[in-house]
């Protein structure tokens, strides 16, 4: 009968023992990034305070942390108009069929630019990059937009955030750095082609970068409005940040000095009222949506951010 051979014990893991200076930098390091924190938070949480709080409390510096005379007059104002649904269905349709292009064109032409047989990869990618410092200018591009016909339509405005030169070279590095050459040659020995190779293998590899494009197309086109300012002139086709701006200015006409010399004195009060909340109101109808998806990707945005940090 056999002895069963005694199991090796486990090494108890090593424990890097810190210097003084380590722990003291440390420390200074997490009081500065608190500090960073507390910069970029604060203001965003201010708008939402202020949003629900009472203009008086929000003119007169009352409001710090916390909301003060809480009333959604301001959301009221917002959403009583009929063209915010009208803008919120638009920007939803420019934002997903923009962004689907866009990742779809950029996961391509980042993984064609990464692989070393593209005849020309130099020199195409030497004018992707002359395209980011220098262009025709407004009119040429408008020029070119309506003797394409496609003027006061809903596809310019997902066709022009379809490409990024930024994000092409993202995806290029990505792929340079984690797809091995020696991975393609053994797909190719099994006769898979370059369409399969890249949709079978290449992107269920590739979900950390695919989110960060996702993320970033996605806040740009719903962000975006000169474009549509532009080459827009359907108001049915106007998308949310267009008819925010016109609200923003409507509002601001109850500031004028002709406007308020025509009012009574409550009259003056519930406009100047009216306006404050309308303002932060607008700030966070617009931006609310795009940062509810963020927590839906961060697990692959830290990774993909992170893209050519590391060298195996």
């Amino acid at each position: 009968m056999m002895m069963s051979k005694k199991a090796a014990p486990e090494k108890a893991p090593t424990k890097v023992n810190n210097c003084t200076q380590d722990k003291v930098f440390m420390v200074v390091l997490h009081i500065i990034l608190a500090f960073i924190l507390v910069m970029v938070i604060y203001p965003l949480l201010f708008v939402v305070f202020a949003s629900v709080s009472d203009p008086q409390y929000v003119n007169s510096g009352a409001l710090l942390l916390y909301p003060k005379g809480f009333n959604l007059l301001g959301y009221q104002q917002v959403f009583r108009d009929q063209r915010i649904l009208i803008g919120y269905a638009n920007t939803i349709y420019y934002t997903v069929f923009g962004t689907i292009l866009a990742v779809a064109v950029n996961m391509m032409a980042g993984y064609s630019l990464s692989r070393d047989d593209l005849p020309g990869r130099g020199i195409i990618m030497a004018l992707f990059v002359f395209t980011m410092y220098f262009g025709g200018g407004m009119i040429p591009f408008y020029l070119i937009v309506r003797n394409l016909h496609l003027t006061n339509t809903r596809a310019i405005l997902v066709l022009l955030g379809g490409t990024s030169v930024y994000n092409m070279i993202i995806v290029r590095s990505f792929f340079v750095s984690t797809i091995p050459r020696e991975l393609q040659e053994a797909a190719e020995i099994d006769g898979c082609g370059i369409a399969r190779f890249f949709v079978s293998i290449v992107m269920p590899l590739s979900k950390a970068i695919t989110a960060v494009i996702v993320l970033y197309c996605a806040v740009g086109q719903w962000n975006a409005y000169f474009n549509a300012l532009i080459f827009i002139s359907d108001r049915d086709k106007f998308p949310l940040q267009i008819f925010l701006r016109e609200i923003l200015l409507t509002a601001k006409t109850y500031e004028s000095a002709e406007v308020l010399s025509t009012l009574s004195g409550d009259d003056l009060a519930r406009m100047q009222r009216m306006s404050e909340v309308t303002k932060y109101g607008v700030i966070v109808v617009s931006t609310l949506p795009i940062i509810a998806l963020y927590p839906f990707l961060q697990k692959y945005f830290v990774k993909g951010v992170m893209i050519g940090s590391l060298k195996g």
